[in-house]
């Protein structure tokens, strides 16, 4: 039982690490490139849509990007974790899988989901570091992951 709790927090803690290294790279690249993509436009749209839907009234803008910022880390987090469904020496790979699919579907849902194109699509360069930068949430999560499950085959 305990070797199955810790896969589950190694698992969570590896898609922790991913998600926090893709939203700080949304966040300093939003203050930093113009072409940046903006994630938190795509969160802020999607709260709006939701709690108009409910017909609630959504928060300041302040309240409502922080809102977002903590609902890309959960959802992003859950989402990386997946990587604990693999062997340790696949990490890399599923890692890469998970941030290329995470970013396709950056660029390509928002248009469809009525959240709007701009925040990952603006331009060719936008909709690259999208996918970019998703990759690398996904490699990060399968390094953390890889890290635990090497740490911990050590200690026993």
């Amino acid at each position: 039982m305990a070797n199955r709790n810790n896969a589950i927090l190694e698992s969570l803690g590896s898609g922790l690490i991913g998600a926090g290294v893709l939203t700080a790279l949304h966040e300093t690249a939003r203050h930093l490139i113009d072409e940046a993509p903006r994630a938190d436009l795509l969160g802020m749209r999607a709260i709006q849509k939701v709690m108009e839907k409910t017909d609630a009234e959504p928060p300041d803008d302040r309240e409502l990007h922080t809102w977002a910022l903590g609902g890309d880390l959960v959802s992003n987090a859950l989402y990386y974790s997946l990587i604990g469904l693999t062997k340790p020496r696949h990490a890399l790979l599923a890692g890469a899988a998970l941030g290329l699919a995470a970013g396709a579907g950056a660029v390509g849902l928002p248009g469809p989901l009525g959240l709007g194109t701009e925040p990952t699509r603006r331009t060719t360069a936008t909709a690259a570091m999208t996918v970019g930068w998703y990759l690398i949430g996904g490699l990060a999560a399968a390094g953390a992951y890889a890290f635990f499950k090497k740490r911990r085959k050590n200690a026993e």
